[in-house]
């Protein structure tokens, strides 16, 4: 979804903490990150995925070699689900979440600082929708509508946007 907020185009992202970083404990951290980039929640969600929305969710890669493992892997254990809102956020979002192999992400990064150098792209923490046509249909398929979203604005907002 794109809303106007001034000169900004505000946008809607679908970022998900994959299981390694549900298990390292990462979720406060990836969380207040990107509050601190003034993205707004919409959508939060622990959430134990089957097989099938894996699948969905995974089906441009669906004739790569590893595809049964990305999907084995993401259905091990639980994930977070997130909706955020904010001006150019899929872009931003990309950036702060750094290149697939935590290898070589910059210092600063999600991967880049949470990925564990020994396990390579296959436990990268995090993912984070690519275009603002990839957010809308992983935002459907995760979140299964407006109905699981909140409609809010931060009372903060005059002071953070022009």
């Amino acid at each position: 979804m794109r809303i106007f907020a001034g000169r900004f185009e505000t946008e809607r992202t679908y970022i998900m903490i994959k299981p390694d970083g549900v298990q390292r404990g990462y979720v406060g951290e990836i969380i207040a990150r990107f509050e601190r980039k003034g993205n707004v929640l919409k959508g939060l969600k622990t959430f134990q995925c089957p097989k099938a929305v894996a699948e969905e969710h995974y089906q441009d890669l669906s004739e790569k070699p590893f595809f049964g493992d990305l999907v084995e892997y993401i259905c091990s254990g639980p994930v977070v689900c997130m909706v955020w809102e904010g001006p150019g956020v899929v872009k931003s979002a990309r950036k702060m979440i750094g290149a697939t192999n935590p290898l070589e992400s910059e210092p600063g990064t999600i991967r880049g600082d949470l990925g564990a150098f020994y396990a390579l792209v296959g436990r990268n923490v995090i993912h984070g929708s690519d275009s603002n046509e990839s957010a809308e249909r992983e935002i459907a398929l995760w979140f299964g509508g407006d109905d699981e979203l909140v409609d809010w604005t931060p009372t903060i907002t005059p002071w953070t946007r022009e």
